[in-house]
């Protein structure tokens, strides 16, 4: 065939380069996607190789990339060197492009992506731990690798954890925005200045591509964004002259969340979380022993005074028979939890790696939308709102968090030996 010549914007190079993994992050206007699909398109046409394009989901081939291909082919006049079929795309030397939804895939129909010379994952933002982890080791062909593009969300996100935060080494990870595309049209200049005028905070996403302080609609989400710009989130090691109190939200099927809370006059320090389920009391309380910290207060909910149908002892009863000094949290409804948990955020530091796990439940904490009004509703249920309400309980009971001793006796060596 004919010598085509590509342009892409100069950070796109390193798709020529070999590498196990080839990440592009940043916001809209960068030209990522269609860069990429040019790459790949010239790439295959070179020799014969096997290409799959990739997603979290694909409900049906309008939800992949074909179209973007398709159109770059036209672009770039290999309409005679590509068949676009309706489901595939191949080369008149035997190059192919495959489609695939990742979450979609059995194990057994994922064998037929070994072959694979090139994966491009496109929208990764939103692909789950599971997912690249059935996805990764079936691209095993030699020298194959991963291509994977994204606007970025939330940094808890699994695919900017695992490739932008700590990137594997075979890797070129490369943030792009719309100010490395010398094609940048002026159609898009004008929507990127409306929104800089209209929402700052979302023009950072959507245009610079940083991640997003939280959710959309998350209950928190001014609260998180002033915490992390104020410089609140960092590392904050446990003070070994405070005590450390631990607040509880009680759960079995659902998680059992415990927030670790250290107190030095007016500041809240959260030093440690722990959410897990399907384990006891005794479990968690060896495992918070074990940190050695200068305990204070176990701080309880108010259902855990009720009696467990299978021991017919309360959680209340189990800790203190545990050893702990134990406090009920007073009732309050949810709302007014919520709003007093406002009041307090300004006065809390959290320590960045000790409590990721209960700052993206606050991330993501939200709530239901009656879908006929489009009215918001009360707080959802969810895998994010046991950390949420342990938070709230924290907030509710943050100016009695003393460190006096209490007097009494933890009993360390049930547990382990000093």
């Amino acid at each position: 065939m004919a010598q085509t010549k590509v342009h892409l914007p100069a950070k796109l190079g390193m798709l020529f380069e070999p590498a196990r993994y080839k990440v592009l992050h940043g916001g809209r206007g960068s030209g990522k996607s269609w860069g990429v699909a040019r790459a790949l398109l010239t790439l295959a046409a070179k020799r014969p190789m096997r290409i799959l394009c990739a997603r979290e989901v694909q409900k049906s081939i309008t939800d992949s990339v074909h179209r973007l291909l398709s159109d770059q082919i036209e672009k770039l006049g290999l309409g005679a060197f590509y068949e676009v079929l309706q489901s595939e795309i191949r080369g008149r030397n035997g190059s192919q492009f495959l489609f695939a939804g990742i979450r979609q895939q059995s194990i057994g129909n994922l064998k037929s992506f070994e072959g694979v010379d090139i994966c491009w994952v496109e929208e990764a933002q939103v692909v789950t731990k599971a997912s690249w982890n059935v996805l990764i080791p079936t691209i095993r062909a030699p020298a194959s690798e991963i291509w994977i593009t994204f606007n970025p969300d939330l940094d808890t996100d699994e695919t900017y954890q695992r490739f932008v935060k700590s990137p594997p080494s075979d890797s070129r990870v490369v943030k792009v925005n719309w100010n490395d595309n010398p094609w940048f049209p002026a159609e898009l200049a004008r929507e990127r200045d409306s929104l800089l005028a209209r929402d700052p905070t979302s023009w950072r996403n959507v245009w610079q591509g940083e991640c997003r302080p939280a959710v959309d609609g998350a209950i928190y989400a001014t609260e998180v964004a002033s915490a992390q710009d104020a410089g609140r989130v960092r590392e904050v090691p446990p003070d070994p002259v405070l005590k450390t109190h631990a607040v509880f939200d009680l759960g079995w099927n659902d998680a059992m969340s415990i927030a670790l809370v250290q107190r030095s006059g007016s500041e809240v320090r959260v030093v440690g979380y722990i959410e897990d389920s399907h384990r006891t009391l005794a479990d968690y309380s060896a495992d918070m022993l074990a940190l050695r910290h200068n305990w204070g207060k176990v701080w309880l909910p108010h259902d855990a005074r009720a009696k467990n149908i299978q021991t017919g002892r309360s959680a209340e009863e189990t800790m203190r028979a545990l050893g702990w000094d134990v406090q009920i949290i007073g009732l309050e409804d949810v709302e007014s939890g919520i709003r007093n948990a406002r009041l307090v955020f300004p006065r809390i530091y959290f320590d960045a790696g000790a409590t990721s796990r209960l700052m993206e439940c606050l991330k993501r904490y939200r709530r239901s939308i009656n879908h006929a009004t489009n009215e918001p509703g009360a707080p959802l249920h969810d895998e994010f709102s046991h950390g949420a309400d342990c938070f709230r309980y924290l907030c509710a009971v943050a100016d009695q968090l003393g460190n006096e001793d209490w007097g009494g006796k933890m009993n360390y060596p049930r547990f382990f030996s000093a």
